[in-house]
């Protein structure tokens, strides 16, 4: 009996120890399988704004600001006309080179982005660098206007994880655009109407430059043609969601 009763003890204790290893093995796959879901999260890779999903009739007009200024005054005028404000974004060097046509842009009405300070490829700098970039060209729009930007569009429309990441963490909405004019390749206002008139929605970015040849000459049609589209010309900070949202992996912001 005391050899039949120990036996029973040995294996009551045995299967005691191997219940309680697998119960240790299911709360650590448990603890692993939360561990995944959160590390995807954070992970998610980074978009920039390309559009927006959005049931208003409006569209963001931008304009990168990188070469001369010798269209400003024409280009603020045709949009004085249309009663239309929109976004500009500009270079650093462009601001210290141009400081009263961004005080004439600012007094106007319209909204101010930075595009980097030196219009660099900034996919080949390091995080630290890409801060600098847009924290530079920031801190020349506020010497002049006395407002800091929180929209930024990178240049060349070059980003990655690194770019995003850095422009995300000072706060910085990247703003990208889904229909191009290529007004900078001389491209006339018709034949930048045609490039975007059937592709043109509510939510859309629309990208032009100053500079260029025709831009100033087309704008006033591009805006009439728009109009008559039944869509509103606006700045990008009154099309975008500020908070509560996500960016789908073709770049269009959603309001959650």
């Amino acid at each position: 009996m005391f050899v039949i009763f120990n036996k029973q003890k040995i294996y009551t204790y045995l299967i005691s120890i191997v219940t309680v290893i697998l119960l240790f093995c299911i709360a650590g796959t448990i603890t692993n399988g939360n561990e995944a879901i959160s590390t995807s999260s954070t992970n998610e890779k980074l978009l920039p704004i390309y559009n927006v999903k959005t049931e208003e009739k409006k569209v963001a007009l931008t304009m990168n600001c990188a070469w001369n200024a010798n269209d400003i005054d024409s280009i603020l005028k045709i949009l004085e006309e249309n009663n239309v404000k929109i976004t500009f974004f500009m270079v650093g060097d462009w601001i210290e080179k141009y400081p009263e046509e961004v005080k004439k842009i600012y007094e106007a009405g319209h909204e101010i982005g930075s595009h980097s300070d030196t219009h660099p490829h900034v996919n080949n700098l390091s995080y630290e660098e890409n801060i600098e970039e847009i924290e530079k060209s920031n801190d020349k729009i506020e010497k002049i206007t006395g407002s800091r930007t929180n929209l930024y569009r990178t240049p060349y429309g070059e980003y990655n994880t690194t770019v995003l990441q850095a422009a995300q963490d000072k706060g910085y909405y990247t703003i990208q655009w889904n229909l191009d004019t290529l007004d900078y390749t001389g491209l006339t206002g018709n034949e930048m109407w045609n490039r975007i008139k059937d592709k043109l929605g509510p939510g859309d970015i629309i990208l032009m430059h100053n500079g260029t040849e025709h831009t100033a000459d087309s704008l006033g049609m591009l805006l009439k043609n728009i109009k008559e589209k039944g869509l509103e010309v606006t700045k990008i900070s009154e099309l975008i969601y500020k908070d509560n949202y996500t960016i789908d992996v073709n770049g269009t912001q959603k309001n959650n």
